[in-house]
């Protein structure tokens, strides 16, 4: 998925560019995209745990290829535009993904089988960019580049639709990943995932024959129970998370060439550096959580006091290698991080609603974006070192609220949903 995403999104600014568009007009169409990712993701979460994974996977994964091949036609602005749309709305292939990796591993499991997932998800957004600059150069090469990646995800529809849906064989799964010595079940917790698993396969099947008016009404009444829940802290967490990460990487280029005078190519360098180092520190989530007693709460707080630190020393850094240091760490904690955030999303919602939680999860994470850009824009009016300043302020907030909010975390029982 994010190998072929990756390949055509460098990409795209210079191909509207070359269908004659302005600047102004290229971000507007990048706005409406973050827009109905906004607003598209809560829904489609919240569909996922209607009709079931397998079905609003396909659906997702299929409309995705259809934009992406629409953009491989686009030879006019409008047209564009017009591929935009589908993957605009729904581009949530990780998001359910995620949901689905919640039904089928216990919650110890969670954090060590996510950070694999964001680890194998890392691998592709590093390979995509390469392949993609190296197809550019052909002969209509953009083009090209569209039709790979809307092949790659027909290739994932296929995938899914063979893999082994049947609760029977999930239960086999379970059952022989224990007899292989697997300490992750105990028996009980194995029976009660297989009810968990038949019963949401069951209502999965019946609720895809809904009316849409039927399922849209439902879909309406669980993110209307999302939001009367007690819920609201994690979610500011996360976004004010989100945003001081974003306000680090926002003017990184710029304010390392007005600080130390170092050309763009080695702060893309850099980065790609840590791209790398996250994909290692999604392998080593396993380790960490042991070492914690799968304690999430815990991981997630100490995590955070760790990025608003690296934060700090990148802001204030007086050379480079303090900021190479900086982005070494930063890459592990804020991998870990963002992890952590999703379990505890899961551990405190409950997993009844997985997709839900996760589409609001993704819709909060796409406020920070909006509002990242603006700030970083004002706090660069006074300093380079601005952005990620206000970066510190912000994530020492997130840890003072997830401080205030120790026990609700630690004791680990669900926040039950109204009407639930």
């Amino acid at each position: 998925d994010l190998f072929g995403v990756s390949m055509v999104v460098p990409l795209m600014n210079l191909h509207i560019k070359s269908l004659g568009a302005s600047h102004t007009v290229a971000g507007i169409i990048g706005s409406l995209y973050g827009v109905m990712q906004l607003f598209s993701s809560t829904f489609v979460g919240c569909w996922s745990d209607i009709v079931g994974r397998q079905y609003s996977l396909l659906a997702c994964i299929l409309l995705s290829a259809l934009g992406y091949f629409l953009l491989g036609t686009s030879t006019t602005v409008f047209l564009f535009a017009i591929s935009r749309v589908p993957v605009g709305i729904f581009k949530h292939t990780l998001s359910i993904s995620k949901a689905l990796l919640s039904d089928l591993v216990s919650e110890r499991d969670r954090p060590l089988v996510m950070g694999r997932f964001n680890a194998a998800s890392g691998v592709g957004f590093i390979l995509g960019p390469v392949v993609g600059g190296y197809l550019a150069e052909l002969e209509d090469g953009f083009y090209q580049t569209a039709f790979v990646c809307a092949s790659i995800f027909l290739l994932n529809a296929g995938l899914v639709w063979m893999l082994p849906w049947s609760e029977e064989k999930t239960g086999n799964r379970e059952h022989q990943q224990d007899n292989k010595g697997t300490d992750s079940f105990s028996a009980k917790a194995n029976h009660d995932l297989h009810l968990k698993s038949a019963t949401k396969g069951a209502m999965a099947s019946n609720s895809l024959f809904w009316s849409p008016w039927i399922q849209v009404a439902t879909v309406l009444k669980r993110i209307k129970e999302i939001a009367c829940s007690d819920l609201w802290d994690i979610f500011l967490v996360r976004l004010l998370m989100s945003v001081a990460i974003l306000l680090y990487y926002s003017n990184f280029s710029l304010a390392l060439e007005e600080r130390f005078g170092v050309k763009p190519l080695f702060a893309g360098y850099l980065m790609s550096y840590s791209s790398a180092l996250g994909v290692l520190a999604g392998c080593l989530l396993g380790p960490i959580t042991r070492l914690y007693q799968h304690n999430t709460y815990r991981i997630l707080l100490h995590s955070s006091t760790f990025t608003c630190t690296l934060i700090l020393l990148y802001a204030s850094a007086l050379s480079i290698w303090m900021v190479v240091l900086s982005s070494t760490f930063l890459a592990f904690s804020t991998t870990i991080g963002r992890t952590c955030i999703i379990d505890l999303e899961l551990t405190i919602g409950g997993n009844e609603a997985s997709g839900t939680l996760l589409g609001v999860g993704q819709s909060v994470t796409s406020v920070g974006r909006i509002l990242a850009p603006l700030l970083s824009g004002i706090a660069q009016e006074f300093s380079p070192c601005g952005p990620p300043s206000l970066g510190v302020g912000l994530a020492l907030v997130a840890i003072l609220i997830m401080n205030a909010n120790k026990r609700k975390y630690c004791s680990r029982g669900n926040v039950k949903l109204k009407n639930q």
